[in-house]
Protein backbone atom coordinates (compact mmCIF):
# COMPACT_ATOMS: atom_id res chain seq x y z
CA UNK A 1 0.00 0.00 0.00
CA UNK A 2 1.44 3.59 -1.03
CA UNK A 3 0.11 6.93 -0.86
CA UNK A 4 -0.46 8.24 -4.38
CA UNK A 5 -1.84 11.21 -6.03
CA UNK A 6 -5.60 11.74 -7.17
CA UNK A 7 -6.59 11.95 -10.67
CA UNK A 8 -6.09 15.84 -11.82
CA UNK A 9 -7.39 17.76 -15.28
CA UNK A 10 -5.49 18.25 -18.56
CA UNK A 11 -2.25 20.06 -17.53
CA UNK A 12 -0.56 21.80 -20.36
CA UNK A 13 3.48 22.38 -20.04
CA UNK A 14 6.01 24.48 -22.01
CA UNK A 15 9.29 23.83 -21.81
CA UNK A 16 12.52 25.71 -22.12
CA UNK A 17 13.07 24.66 -25.80
CA UNK A 18 9.67 25.88 -26.83
CA UNK A 19 7.84 22.01 -27.35
CA UNK A 20 4.34 22.15 -26.24
CA UNK A 21 3.20 19.09 -24.97
CA UNK A 22 -1.05 18.28 -24.02
CA UNK A 23 -1.17 15.77 -21.23
CA UNK A 24 -4.38 13.34 -21.54
CA UNK A 25 -4.93 11.85 -18.15
CA UNK A 26 -5.74 7.85 -18.18
CA UNK A 27 -6.87 6.70 -15.39
CA UNK A 28 -6.84 3.47 -13.45
CA UNK A 29 -7.82 2.25 -10.10
CA UNK A 30 -4.88 2.21 -7.38
CA UNK A 31 -4.82 2.13 -3.84
CA UNK A 32 -6.60 4.98 -1.71
CA UNK A 33 -7.89 6.42 -5.17
CA UNK A 34 -7.02 6.67 -8.57
CA UNK A 35 -3.41 7.22 -10.06
CA UNK A 36 -3.59 8.99 -13.24
CA UNK A 37 -0.93 7.98 -16.02
CA UNK A 38 0.07 10.98 -17.93
CA UNK A 39 -0.03 10.04 -21.74
CA UNK A 40 1.99 12.35 -23.97
CA UNK A 41 1.48 13.50 -27.46
CA UNK A 42 4.72 15.03 -29.41
CA UNK A 43 3.87 18.61 -30.63
CA UNK A 44 7.24 19.09 -32.62
CA UNK A 45 10.17 17.29 -33.80
CA UNK A 46 12.12 19.00 -31.07
CA UNK A 47 11.16 16.92 -28.90
CA UNK A 48 13.05 14.05 -30.89
CA UNK A 49 16.29 16.26 -29.69
CA UNK A 50 15.43 16.20 -26.28
CA UNK A 51 18.70 14.80 -24.14
CA UNK A 52 17.93 11.85 -21.78
CA UNK A 53 17.81 13.95 -18.81
CA UNK A 54 14.70 16.20 -20.49
CA UNK A 55 13.14 13.05 -20.95
CA UNK A 56 13.56 11.91 -17.55
CA UNK A 57 12.63 14.93 -16.39
CA UNK A 58 9.67 15.31 -18.11
CA UNK A 59 8.41 11.60 -17.19
CA UNK A 60 8.54 12.56 -13.57
CA UNK A 61 6.69 15.82 -13.81
CA UNK A 62 3.70 13.77 -15.35
CA UNK A 63 3.43 11.17 -13.19
CA UNK A 64 3.29 13.32 -10.32
CA UNK A 65 1.85 15.76 -11.86
CA UNK A 66 3.90 18.43 -11.24
CA UNK A 67 3.14 22.02 -12.82
CA UNK A 68 6.30 23.75 -13.13
CA UNK A 69 10.05 22.35 -12.44
CA UNK A 70 13.28 24.06 -12.44
CA UNK A 71 16.34 21.82 -12.76
CA UNK A 72 20.37 22.71 -12.11
CA UNK A 73 23.09 19.94 -11.98
CA UNK A 74 26.90 20.64 -11.17
CA UNK A 75 29.47 18.75 -12.17
CA UNK A 76 33.31 19.06 -11.24
CA UNK A 77 32.57 22.49 -10.04
CA UNK A 78 30.96 23.85 -13.01
CA UNK A 79 26.98 24.12 -14.29
CA UNK A 80 26.48 21.49 -17.10
CA UNK A 81 22.95 21.49 -17.33
CA UNK A 82 20.23 23.83 -16.15
CA UNK A 83 16.20 23.33 -17.29
CA UNK A 84 13.22 25.28 -17.09
CA UNK A 85 9.75 22.82 -17.45
CA UNK A 86 6.30 23.73 -17.47
CA UNK A 87 3.96 26.39 -15.91
CA UNK A 88 5.95 28.81 -13.15
CA UNK A 89 1.80 29.90 -12.76
CA UNK A 90 -1.41 28.16 -14.08
CA UNK A 91 -3.78 31.02 -13.65
CA UNK A 92 -1.61 33.14 -16.56
CA UNK A 93 0.18 30.02 -18.12
CA UNK A 94 3.56 31.40 -17.44
CA UNK A 95 5.91 29.48 -18.34
CA UNK A 96 9.08 28.22 -15.92
CA UNK A 97 12.41 30.55 -17.02
CA UNK A 98 15.75 31.17 -15.53
CA UNK A 99 14.01 34.42 -13.95
CA UNK A 100 11.52 32.17 -12.14
CA UNK A 101 11.90 32.14 -8.43
CA UNK A 102 10.31 29.10 -6.45
CA UNK A 103 10.20 29.25 -2.64
CA UNK A 104 12.85 26.72 -1.38
CA UNK A 105 11.38 26.62 2.35
CA UNK A 106 13.56 24.44 4.60
CA UNK A 107 16.41 24.19 2.13
CA UNK A 108 16.63 27.71 4.22
CA UNK A 109 18.33 25.80 6.82
CA UNK A 110 21.36 24.72 5.08
CA UNK A 111 22.36 28.75 4.51
CA UNK A 112 21.30 28.68 8.64
CA UNK A 113 23.97 26.34 8.68
CA UNK A 114 26.36 27.60 7.26
CA UNK A 115 25.99 30.68 8.80
CA UNK A 116 26.71 28.80 11.96
CA UNK A 117 29.89 27.52 11.11
CA UNK A 118 31.18 30.67 9.59
CA UNK A 119 30.43 32.17 13.23
CA UNK A 120 32.71 29.01 14.17
CA UNK A 121 35.75 29.43 11.90
CA UNK A 122 35.42 33.17 13.73
CA UNK A 123 36.02 31.78 16.98
CA UNK A 124 32.52 33.13 17.80
CA UNK A 125 30.70 29.98 18.86
CA UNK A 126 31.13 26.59 19.71
CA UNK A 127 28.97 23.67 18.37
CA UNK A 128 29.37 21.68 21.38
CA UNK A 129 28.50 24.70 23.78
CA UNK A 130 25.30 24.74 25.40
CA UNK A 131 23.07 27.33 24.11
CA UNK A 132 22.69 28.93 27.69
CA UNK A 133 26.33 30.51 26.68
CA UNK A 134 24.88 32.41 24.11
CA UNK A 135 21.42 32.99 25.04
CA UNK A 136 19.68 33.51 28.84
CA UNK A 137 16.37 34.50 28.66
CA UNK A 138 14.96 30.34 28.02
CA UNK A 139 13.73 28.18 30.14
CA UNK A 140 15.95 26.17 32.97
CA UNK A 141 15.04 23.21 30.65
CA UNK A 142 16.36 24.13 27.62
CA UNK A 143 19.67 25.68 28.94
CA UNK A 144 22.07 22.30 28.82
CA UNK A 145 20.52 21.97 24.58
CA UNK A 146 23.82 22.10 22.94
CA UNK A 147 24.04 24.78 19.33
CA UNK A 148 24.59 20.74 17.66
CA UNK A 149 21.59 19.45 18.91
CA UNK A 150 19.68 22.32 17.82
CA UNK A 151 21.13 21.89 13.93
CA UNK A 152 20.19 18.66 14.15
CA UNK A 153 17.00 18.58 15.50
CA UNK A 154 17.70 16.37 18.55
CA UNK A 155 17.17 19.00 21.10
CA UNK A 156 13.78 17.84 22.76
CA UNK A 157 12.90 21.53 23.11
CA UNK A 158 8.83 21.97 22.09
CA UNK A 159 7.72 22.82 18.72
CA UNK A 160 6.81 26.45 18.17
CA UNK A 161 4.34 25.29 15.41
CA UNK A 162 1.66 23.01 15.23
CA UNK A 163 2.85 20.25 13.13
CA UNK A 164 -0.69 19.16 11.67
CA UNK A 165 -1.79 22.13 10.70
CA UNK A 166 1.45 24.34 10.35
CA UNK A 167 1.12 27.25 11.88
CA UNK A 168 2.13 28.46 15.34
CA UNK A 169 0.80 27.48 18.42
CA UNK A 170 -1.02 30.93 19.06
CA UNK A 171 -2.02 33.53 17.06
CA UNK A 172 1.13 35.97 16.85
CA UNK A 173 4.75 35.33 17.45
CA UNK A 174 4.93 37.34 20.43
CA UNK A 175 1.68 34.86 21.87
CA UNK A 176 3.55 31.72 20.66
CA UNK A 177 7.01 32.33 22.31
CA UNK A 178 5.06 33.21 25.49
CA UNK A 179 3.25 30.06 25.23
CA UNK A 180 5.82 27.53 24.10
CA UNK A 181 8.35 28.57 26.89
CA UNK A 182 5.60 27.35 29.53
CA UNK A 183 5.46 23.85 27.52
CA UNK A 184 8.10 20.82 29.01
CA UNK A 185 10.25 19.46 26.94
CA UNK A 186 9.40 16.40 24.56
CA UNK A 187 12.19 14.52 25.25
CA UNK A 188 16.10 14.66 26.98
CA UNK A 189 18.61 16.17 24.49
CA UNK A 190 20.03 13.55 22.11
CA UNK A 191 17.46 11.06 23.07
CA UNK A 192 15.69 11.50 19.79
CA UNK A 193 15.38 12.50 16.22
CA UNK A 194 12.31 15.36 16.25
CA UNK A 195 11.76 17.71 13.50
CA UNK A 196 11.25 21.11 15.12
CA UNK A 197 11.31 25.00 14.01
CA UNK A 198 12.26 25.97 17.42
CA UNK A 199 15.76 25.09 17.20
CA UNK A 200 15.64 27.32 14.17
CA UNK A 201 14.47 30.06 15.97
CA UNK A 202 16.92 30.02 18.47
CA UNK A 203 19.41 29.60 15.90
CA UNK A 204 18.46 33.13 14.24
CA UNK A 205 18.56 34.81 17.84
CA UNK A 206 21.99 33.35 18.76
CA UNK A 207 23.56 34.50 15.10
CA UNK A 208 21.71 37.91 15.56
CA UNK A 209 23.57 38.14 19.14
CA UNK A 210 27.00 37.25 17.85
CA UNK A 211 27.09 39.08 14.50
CA UNK A 212 25.55 41.68 15.19
CA UNK A 213 22.95 42.42 12.70
CA UNK A 214 19.77 40.53 11.92
CA UNK A 215 19.93 36.81 10.44
CA UNK A 216 18.47 38.47 7.08
CA UNK A 217 21.44 40.57 6.72
CA UNK A 218 24.07 38.23 7.97
CA UNK A 219 22.52 35.66 5.55
CA UNK A 220 22.67 38.04 2.37
CA UNK A 221 26.54 39.72 3.49
CA UNK A 222 28.02 36.88 4.31
CA UNK A 223 26.65 34.34 1.79
CA UNK A 224 24.32 35.25 -1.14
CA UNK A 225 26.43 38.74 -2.08
CA UNK A 226 29.63 36.67 -2.35
CA UNK A 227 28.39 34.41 -4.51
CA UNK A 228 26.51 37.02 -6.55
CA UNK A 229 22.91 36.01 -5.89
CA UNK A 230 20.45 38.76 -7.07
CA UNK A 231 17.58 37.15 -7.83
CA UNK A 232 17.56 35.41 -3.97
CA UNK A 233 18.59 38.56 -2.57
CA UNK A 234 15.58 39.96 -4.04
CA UNK A 235 13.90 37.98 -3.14
CA UNK A 236 14.21 38.42 0.43
CA UNK A 237 13.33 36.05 3.06
CA UNK A 238 9.10 36.33 3.53
CA UNK A 239 8.04 33.00 1.50
CA UNK A 240 5.01 33.68 -0.22
CA UNK A 241 3.94 36.98 1.65
CA UNK A 242 6.42 39.41 -0.07
CA UNK A 243 5.70 40.49 -3.94
CA UNK A 244 8.84 38.91 -5.52
CA UNK A 245 9.25 39.62 -8.97
CA UNK A 246 9.08 36.28 -11.59
CA UNK A 247 7.77 34.11 -8.24
CA UNK A 248 6.42 30.84 -8.99
CA UNK A 249 3.26 29.74 -7.80
CA UNK A 250 2.13 27.44 -5.22
CA UNK A 251 -0.05 24.62 -5.50
CA UNK A 252 -1.20 21.32 -3.86
CA UNK A 253 -3.68 18.65 -4.44
CA UNK A 254 -6.80 18.42 -2.07
CA UNK A 255 -9.17 15.48 -2.51
CA UNK A 256 -7.73 15.21 -6.38
CA UNK A 257 -8.26 19.22 -7.26
CA UNK A 258 -5.10 21.01 -8.04
CA UNK A 259 -5.62 24.34 -5.35
CA UNK A 260 -3.43 27.17 -5.04
CA UNK A 261 -1.43 27.05 -1.96
CA UNK A 262 -0.27 30.67 0.23
CA UNK A 263 2.28 30.59 3.60
CA UNK A 264 4.06 33.14 5.27
CA UNK A 265 6.46 32.81 8.07
CA UNK A 266 7.04 35.50 10.79
CA UNK A 267 10.61 36.70 11.00
CA UNK A 268 11.63 34.69 13.91
CA UNK A 269 11.26 31.46 11.78
CA UNK A 270 12.64 32.69 8.99
CA UNK A 271 15.86 31.04 9.63
CA UNK A 272 14.11 28.03 9.38
CA UNK A 273 11.94 28.28 5.86
CA UNK A 274 11.80 32.07 4.46
CA UNK A 275 13.91 32.16 1.43
CA UNK A 276 13.31 32.13 -2.57
CA UNK A 277 15.45 31.01 -4.90
CA UNK A 278 16.57 29.98 -8.60
CA UNK A 279 17.95 26.36 -9.06
CA UNK A 280 20.71 28.52 -11.05
CA UNK A 281 21.93 30.56 -8.19
CA UNK A 282 21.81 27.67 -5.73
CA UNK A 283 24.02 26.40 -7.82
CA UNK A 284 25.95 28.71 -7.86
CA UNK A 285 26.04 28.78 -4.33
CA UNK A 286 27.15 25.06 -3.76
CA UNK A 287 30.09 25.70 -5.66
CA UNK A 288 30.63 28.76 -4.01
CA UNK A 289 31.09 26.83 -0.84
CA UNK A 290 32.94 23.41 -2.21
CA UNK A 291 35.30 25.91 -3.76
CA UNK A 292 35.67 27.18 -0.26
CA UNK A 293 34.19 30.93 -0.81
CA UNK A 294 32.04 31.14 1.82
CA UNK A 295 34.50 28.99 4.45
CA UNK A 296 38.11 28.90 5.16
CA UNK A 297 39.00 26.00 6.19
CA UNK A 298 38.36 22.23 4.58
CA UNK A 299 37.91 20.96 8.43
CA UNK A 300 34.68 22.98 8.35
CA UNK A 301 32.56 20.98 6.30
CA UNK A 302 33.53 18.11 9.23
CA UNK A 303 31.21 20.15 11.32
CA UNK A 304 28.65 21.45 8.54
CA UNK A 305 28.12 18.01 6.74
CA UNK A 306 29.02 15.03 9.74
CA UNK A 307 25.56 13.76 11.04
CA UNK A 308 24.97 14.54 14.26
CA UNK A 309 24.74 10.95 16.72
CA UNK A 310 22.21 10.53 19.10
CA UNK A 311 23.05 9.40 22.91
CA UNK A 312 22.99 5.76 21.76
CA UNK A 313 25.49 6.59 18.94
CA UNK A 314 23.40 6.03 16.01
CA UNK A 315 21.62 8.95 13.70
CA UNK A 316 18.35 9.71 12.99
CA UNK A 317 16.76 11.71 10.12
CA UNK A 318 13.33 12.11 8.06
CA UNK A 319 13.51 8.55 6.48
CA UNK A 320 15.13 5.43 5.47
CA UNK A 321 16.67 7.69 2.70
CA UNK A 322 17.44 10.84 4.56
CA UNK A 323 18.71 8.63 7.65
CA UNK A 324 20.93 11.03 9.05
CA UNK A 325 20.65 15.35 9.98
CA UNK A 326 23.73 17.33 10.31
CA UNK A 327 24.35 21.32 10.46
CA UNK A 328 20.61 22.22 8.90
CA UNK A 329 21.51 19.45 6.43
CA UNK A 330 19.97 16.22 6.07
CA UNK A 331 22.52 13.29 5.30
CA UNK A 332 21.76 10.22 3.39
CA UNK A 333 24.68 8.23 5.33
CA UNK A 334 25.08 4.97 3.35
CA UNK A 335 28.33 3.14 2.00
CA UNK A 336 27.40 3.70 -1.85
CA UNK A 337 27.49 7.67 -2.93
CA UNK A 338 26.56 9.40 -0.11
CA UNK A 339 24.62 12.73 -0.35
CA UNK A 340 24.05 15.95 1.67
CA UNK A 341 20.32 16.26 1.18
CA UNK A 342 18.28 19.31 2.10
CA UNK A 343 14.82 19.67 1.50
CA UNK A 344 12.02 22.15 1.39
CA UNK A 345 8.28 22.05 1.94
CA UNK A 346 7.79 18.36 -0.27
CA UNK A 347 8.48 20.59 -2.97
CA UNK A 348 12.30 21.01 -3.81
CA UNK A 349 15.55 19.31 -3.24
CA UNK A 350 19.46 20.34 -3.45
CA UNK A 351 21.32 16.98 -3.14
CA UNK A 352 24.81 16.95 -3.00
CA UNK A 353 26.73 14.25 -3.64
CA UNK A 354 31.17 15.18 -2.64
CA UNK A 355 32.31 11.58 -3.38
CA UNK A 356 30.78 11.93 -6.85
CA UNK A 357 32.07 15.82 -7.40
CA UNK A 358 27.93 16.43 -8.42
CA UNK A 359 25.27 18.07 -7.50
CA UNK A 360 21.82 18.12 -8.03
CA UNK A 361 18.83 20.93 -7.64
CA UNK A 362 15.27 20.35 -8.48
CA UNK A 363 12.56 23.13 -6.98
CA UNK A 364 9.19 22.86 -8.18
CA UNK A 365 6.12 24.67 -7.35
CA UNK A 366 3.51 21.39 -6.12
CA UNK A 367 3.60 20.66 -2.55
CA UNK A 368 4.48 16.98 -2.69
CA UNK A 369 6.14 16.77 -5.81
CA UNK A 370 8.82 15.19 -3.19
CA UNK A 371 12.18 15.96 -5.91
CA UNK A 372 14.01 14.00 -3.29
CA UNK A 373 12.41 10.87 -4.49
CA UNK A 374 13.70 10.91 -7.85
CA UNK A 375 17.15 12.04 -7.55
CA UNK A 376 19.12 9.22 -6.63
CA UNK A 377 17.99 8.41 -10.11
CA UNK A 378 18.57 11.42 -11.90
CA UNK A 379 22.52 11.13 -10.88
CA UNK A 380 22.26 7.69 -12.05
CA UNK A 381 22.46 9.22 -15.99
CA UNK A 382 25.67 10.41 -14.54
CA UNK A 383 26.77 7.55 -12.37
CA UNK A 384 25.02 4.56 -13.82
CA UNK A 385 25.66 2.06 -10.90
CA UNK A 386 22.95 4.66 -9.17
CA UNK A 387 20.23 3.54 -11.53
CA UNK A 388 17.48 1.84 -9.88
CA UNK A 389 17.70 -0.88 -12.97
CA UNK A 390 21.04 -1.91 -11.81
CA UNK A 391 19.89 -2.42 -8.30
CA UNK A 392 20.87 0.71 -6.49
CA UNK A 393 18.83 1.76 -3.64
CA UNK A 394 17.83 -2.21 -2.33
CA UNK A 395 19.25 -3.80 0.35
CA UNK A 396 22.15 -6.26 -0.81
CA UNK A 397 19.79 -9.96 -0.35
CA UNK A 398 17.48 -8.02 -2.95
CA UNK A 399 19.86 -6.88 -5.31
CA UNK A 400 20.83 -10.02 -5.47
CA UNK A 401 17.44 -11.25 -6.06
CA UNK A 402 17.08 -8.71 -9.00
CA UNK A 403 19.88 -9.55 -10.34
CA UNK A 404 19.12 -13.02 -10.60
CA UNK A 405 15.38 -12.34 -11.90
CA UNK A 406 16.82 -10.00 -14.59
CA UNK A 407 18.96 -12.90 -15.80
CA UNK A 408 16.38 -16.06 -15.44
CA UNK A 409 12.98 -13.94 -15.63
CA UNK A 410 10.60 -12.94 -12.77
CA UNK A 411 8.22 -15.61 -12.80
CA UNK A 412 10.61 -17.68 -11.20
CA UNK A 413 10.94 -15.14 -8.15
CA UNK A 414 9.79 -18.07 -5.63
CA UNK A 415 12.55 -20.77 -6.67
CA UNK A 416 15.15 -17.88 -6.98
CA UNK A 417 13.91 -17.07 -3.10
CA UNK A 418 14.65 -20.42 -2.20
CA UNK A 419 17.45 -20.82 -3.95
CA UNK A 420 19.38 -17.69 -2.63
CA UNK A 421 17.93 -18.66 0.92
CA UNK A 422 20.24 -21.77 0.40
CA UNK A 423 23.24 -20.11 -1.36
CA UNK A 424 23.52 -16.36 0.13
CA UNK A 425 24.71 -16.51 3.53
CA UNK A 426 22.05 -14.29 5.61
CA UNK A 427 19.87 -13.60 3.13
CA UNK A 428 16.67 -11.98 3.71
CA UNK A 429 13.33 -10.27 1.60
CA UNK A 430 11.93 -7.97 3.62
CA UNK A 431 8.11 -7.82 3.34
CA UNK A 432 8.71 -3.89 2.61
CA UNK A 433 11.27 -3.91 0.46
CA UNK A 434 9.53 -6.10 -2.09
CA UNK A 435 6.85 -4.14 -2.36
CA UNK A 436 8.76 -1.32 -2.50
CA UNK A 437 10.46 -3.00 -5.87
CA UNK A 438 7.13 -3.99 -7.11
CA UNK A 439 6.28 -0.39 -7.30
CA UNK A 440 9.54 0.60 -8.94
CA UNK A 441 8.97 -2.13 -11.63
CA UNK A 442 5.42 -0.70 -12.22
CA UNK A 443 6.63 2.92 -12.38
CA UNK A 444 9.18 1.13 -15.12
CA UNK A 445 6.01 0.13 -16.93
CA UNK A 446 7.28 -3.64 -16.21
CA UNK A 447 3.71 -4.64 -14.93
CA UNK A 448 3.78 -8.46 -15.77
CA UNK A 449 7.42 -8.54 -13.46
CA UNK A 450 5.79 -6.30 -10.63
CA UNK A 451 3.19 -8.80 -10.50
CA UNK A 452 5.44 -11.85 -10.20
CA UNK A 453 6.83 -9.77 -7.41
CA UNK A 454 3.57 -8.85 -5.50
CA UNK A 455 3.20 -12.39 -5.48
CA UNK A 456 6.36 -13.28 -4.04
CA UNK A 457 5.65 -10.94 -1.64
CA UNK A 458 2.06 -12.49 -0.88
CA UNK A 459 4.07 -16.34 -1.09
CA UNK A 460 6.86 -14.97 1.43
CA UNK A 461 4.13 -12.78 3.73
CA UNK A 462 1.03 -14.95 3.72
CA UNK A 463 -0.14 -12.82 6.98
CA UNK A 464 0.07 -9.61 5.29
CA UNK A 465 -2.82 -7.34 4.41
CA UNK A 466 -0.60 -5.11 2.49
CA UNK A 467 0.99 -8.05 0.47
CA UNK A 468 -2.40 -8.60 -0.56
CA UNK A 469 -3.52 -5.14 -1.00
CA UNK A 470 -0.72 -4.78 -3.25
CA UNK A 471 -1.71 -7.60 -5.49
CA UNK A 472 -5.12 -6.79 -5.86
CA UNK A 473 -4.29 -3.41 -6.91
CA UNK A 474 -2.34 -5.34 -9.64
CA UNK A 475 -4.69 -7.37 -10.91
CA UNK A 476 -6.87 -4.46 -10.88
CA UNK A 477 -4.54 -2.49 -13.27
CA UNK A 478 -4.25 -5.67 -15.45
CA UNK A 479 -8.16 -5.81 -15.62
CA UNK A 480 -8.86 -8.88 -13.98
CA UNK A 481 -11.43 -8.28 -11.83
CA UNK A 482 -11.97 -11.64 -10.60
CA UNK A 483 -8.41 -11.88 -8.98
CA UNK A 484 -8.54 -8.03 -7.90
CA UNK A 485 -11.49 -9.08 -5.73
CA UNK A 486 -10.16 -12.36 -4.34
CA UNK A 487 -6.94 -10.48 -3.31
CA UNK A 488 -9.01 -7.41 -1.70
CA UNK A 489 -10.79 -9.77 -0.12
CA UNK A 490 -8.03 -11.51 1.89
CA UNK A 491 -6.32 -8.01 2.68
CA UNK A 492 -9.75 -6.85 4.44
CA UNK A 493 -10.07 -10.35 6.47
CA UNK A 494 -6.44 -9.45 7.35
CA UNK A 495 -7.29 -6.18 8.27
CA UNK A 496 -10.71 -4.84 8.67
CA UNK A 497 -9.49 -1.61 9.12
CA UNK A 498 -8.34 -1.65 5.35
CA UNK A 499 -10.42 1.16 3.89
CA UNK A 500 -8.55 1.42 0.41
CA UNK A 501 -9.41 -2.85 0.01
CA UNK A 502 -12.85 -1.95 1.02
CA UNK A 503 -13.54 1.13 -1.76
CA UNK A 504 -11.70 -0.61 -4.43
CA UNK A 505 -13.97 -3.64 -3.41
CA UNK A 506 -16.73 -1.81 -3.95
CA UNK A 507 -15.98 0.22 -6.67
CA UNK A 508 -15.12 -3.75 -8.47
CA UNK A 509 -18.44 -4.68 -7.99
CA UNK A 510 -20.49 -2.01 -8.90
CA UNK A 511 -18.83 -2.45 -12.12
CA UNK A 512 -17.16 1.00 -12.73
Amino acid sequence: MRNIFSPAPIVVVRTNFSSLFKFYSMTFSLKRGFITVMMFFLASSVFGQADSIDLFVQNQMQQRKIPGLQLAIVRHGKIIKTGNYGLANLQDSIPVSDKTVFTINSITKAFTGVAIVQLLEAGKIRMDAPVSQYLTDIPDTWKPVTVQQLLSHISGIPDIIDEEESVLIASNPEEAWSKVIQMPNDFKPGEKFSYNQTNYLLLGRIIEKLSGMSFQEFIRKEQLEKVGMPKTIQAGFGATKDIVMHAAGGYQYQKGKLTNMFFSLPPVLQTAAGMSSTAGELANWVIALQSMQLLKQPASFKALWTPALLNNGETRGFSRLLNGYAAGWPVIKRTDHPALAPVGGNRSALFVYPNDDLSIIVLTNLSGGSPDVFIDELAGLFIPDMKEANGFGLSPSLKNLKISLDQSGYKNAIEEVKKLKKTKSGFTAAEKEINSLGYKLLSQKRIQDALEIFKLNVYLYPDSANAYDSLGEIYEILGNTELAIKNYDQSLKLNPQNKNADQHLKLLRSGK
